[in-house]
């Protein structure tokens, strides 16, 4: 159960920066919510465009103010935050397992069958992700992501 709760803790959800499905035009919310500005109309746009479903009509006709020719990105930060176990989740980096870092794995979705290559993988390169003791969680879970991206293991989780 601890696990559990250490692995929701670390999901953040953050408003992504990205090119919206369809473009930053497409839907009624966007239609109704032009011009305005601020998180109480962006929600507003963004649940009349999810509730009725028309910003995906629209981009499978063409209407609504609706394009599929962009491509998606995203501005955001990574969806893992170990800030808030940010010393146990150290601590099992360096001892090479633990519950902090089993949470990390299960958060990124690392199969129970490659979990023990993960933890190896990271405890090998505590001096990357650790440099000091005043390592920041950004430099940490990025740090994490550049070793995960070149492990042939591993790459298949951070896409």
């Amino acid at each position: 159960m601890k696990k559990l709760l250490i692995a929701s803790a670390m999901l953040v959800s953050t408003s992504a920066l990205a090119d919206a499905p369809g473009s930053q035009t497409c839907g009624w919310g966007n239609m109704l919510f032009a011009g305005q500005s601020g998180t109480p109309s962006h929600v507003l746009a963004a649940t009349t465009n999810g509730s009725t479903g028309n910003n995906t009509f629209g981009m499978t006709f063409g209407t609504n103010g609706c394009s599929t020719d962009g491509t998606l990105t995203y501005g955001g930060k990574e969806m893992i935050d170990v800030s808030m176990i940010m010393d146990e989740f150290s601590e099992d980096v360096a001892r090479g397992n633990g519950e902090a870092l089993t949470a990390v794995a299960v958060s990124l979705g690392v199969s129970e069958a490659e979990r023990a290559h993960f933890e190896a993988t990271l405890h090998n390169n505590f001096d990357t992700l650790f440099p000091s003791e005043n390592a920041t969680t950004e430099h940490v879970v990025s740090s994490m992501f550049s070793l995960m991206k070149n492990d042939e293991i591993l790459a298949k989780y951070t896409v």
